[in-house]
């Protein structure tokens, strides 16, 4: 063989053991790439059984929720401090009919926004003749400072709204503005016109609060900015369902923070001392958010949260079931798949760490997405937490996340408004004679989270068929009271308007 035909030899083998050295390494390449999938998606896997397995609500553990919770009911009506709910007496004893006049104001303070608004009612021909409200934000700053300067922004609010009135809405000459206060923290309640904070919730922090009249506190500082108006501290979602069917027997709050109220005989009520009312009845402000249970599913994403939260061991079904904090149960969840599971590459998104970047609105998006390939999903997570490139799988997984949080919670708020209906039904059934039919029970329900989470509102619903069984469910109908809390104030200052009292005593 020649020098060239040698060396043109050589160079073949050595290309060829180059090219099979690069095919094998390729493959092992592929292979290590594969076994490394197939390990991630095995711990994504064991990660996501347990989530559903300690996320877990039976109709059985349904059951026994609504069972607890009415038995809490119970003890709350017969003495303070007998029962994790706090059952607080509204002194709320005139619902709204239909035939009150006049312009009212309302003042419906809930989370981190307020909203001030005045209504011209018409009474049973006019009703509701004219609205209009504002909407304020409060900044961070005045949730944790002091008790004066968070009034006293709530009251200048409220006196440029007042200043802006029109010629549209008319008050009687003579008479004094008058002002139902929604304060939906909670507050023990002494009369209509007077209540004590129990405690802060929904990130307030404001110690020199606690313990003192809120109505007060928000009357001084009206007189700071010269405004002369009556106030009444009301329960209003309930006061703005009745106003519009007479068989709202309850009220449920599902938006950021959640609570319930609903109409009590007070023969029904151990603990009231004084008078009775003449309706024989009032509203009860049931505070369940700090329901708690054997039964409620807790995973160790809730135990951390509660762990770090401003009230640790507190408001526990609240946090379990509000639009506040499913936003913030679903980023553990994640961080704990992209920190154990490498859900999104082996680096965990810094973002993805820092606590409440997930908000529950976001959370509903993703939840929300019919796209084929989930572009929402894709979308939102690279805007709000700098993730990009996930695969379809990886978010097939975060919406069965948002699947998994968000019913659990719907299943719950269920279970509560079970509760409620099987301590009113059962009255009503003593009330009512033997083989009558069921009575209807509307349930006046407000909050963002319940009107906007399309998922959410429609497996409480199903869920709540679901416990009590088609027949009995019909007779219980939820109904939308949009605004309630704020038009409800208004209502419940009309139908316990000062004037009112002197007209009946003339």
């Amino acid at each position: 063989m020649g020098k060239v035909a040698f060396a043109t030899a050589v160079t073949c083998a050595a290309a060829a053991c180059a090219v099979t050295a690069l095919v094998v390494r390729q493959r092992m390449q592929s292979s290590v790439r594969w076994a490394r999938i197939d390990t991630v998606t095995a711990r994504v896997d064991v990660v996501m059984r347990e989530l559903e397995e300690r996320c877990a609500t039976t109709v059985g553990k349904l059951r026994q929720l609504a069972d607890a919770m009415a038995v809490e009911m119970h003890a709350g009506l017969a003495a303070e401090g007998a029962s994790k709910l706090k059952m607080l007496i509204s002194y709320v004893d005139n619902l709204p009919t239909g035939d009150e006049e006049g312009l009212f104001y309302a003042l419906d303070l809930g989370g981190t926004n307020f909203r001030v608004l005045r209504v011209q009612l018409g009474g049973k021909e006019g009703r509701i003749v004219r609205q209009e409200f504002e909407e304020v934000s409060i900044p961070p700053h005045l949730m944790i400072g002091g008790s004066d300067e968070l009034f006293d922004f709530i009251a200048s609010a409220l006196a440029r709204f007042i200043a802006s009135e029109g010629e549209d809405f008319h008050l009687p000459t003579g008479r004094q503005r008058e002002l139902g206060f929604t304060f939906s923290f909670p507050v023990r309640q002494i009369s209509i016109g007077s209540g004590t904070l129990v405690k802060w919730t929904k990130g307030f922090n404001i110690d020199a609060t606690v313990g003192e009249d809120v109505v007060g506190e928000l009357s001084r500082a009206m007189e700071r900015q010269g405004l002369d108006m009556r106030v009444n501290d009301t329960i209003g979602t309930l006061a703005g369902g009745r106003y519009h069917d007479k068989d709202v027997v309850a009220a449920v709050i599902l938006g950021t923070g959640t609570n319930a109220a609903y109409v009590e005989r007070v023969e029904a009520i151990p603990k009231w001392q004084g008078l009775l009312p003449k309706s024989g009845e009032t509203v009860i402000n049931m505070e369940w958010g700090n329901f708690r249970s054997s039964h409620l599913p807790i995973t160790e994403y809730d135990q951390a949260l509660d762990d770090e939260s401003l009230n640790p061991g507190e408001q526990i079904y609240e946090k379990l079931v509000s639009g506040m904090y499913l936003g913030e149960i679903f980023r553990r969840v994640l961080l704990r798949l992209a920190r154990e599971a490498a859900l999104f590459g082996e680096t965990v998104p810094a973002k993805l760490e820092i606590p409440f970047s997930l908000r529950t609105p976001i959370m509903s998006a993703m939840h929300h997405d019919k796209s084929p390939d989930l572009t929402v999903v894709s979308t939102k997570l690279n805007e709000v937490l700098g993730i990009s490139n996930t695969s379809l799988q990886t978010r097939k997984v975060v919406v069965q996340i948002c699947d998994i949080i968000a019913k659990r919670s719907a299943r719950l708020a269920a279970a509560g408004i079970v509760g409620i209906v099987k301590k009113v039904g059962r009255a009503r059934d003593n009330a009512r004679e033997g083989g009558s039919q069921l009575p209807r029970m509307v349930i006046a329900m407000d909050g963002g989270l319940y009107e906007h989470y399309m998922i959410f509102s429609e497996s409480v619903q199903s869920t709540i068929k679901e416990i009590l069984g088609e027949e009995a469910s019909d007779s219980v109908v939820i109904k939308m009271a949009n605004d309630g809390s704020g038009i409800g104030a208004a209502l419940l200052a009309a139908s316990h308007s000062h004037y009112l009292e002197l007209e009946q005593d003339l």
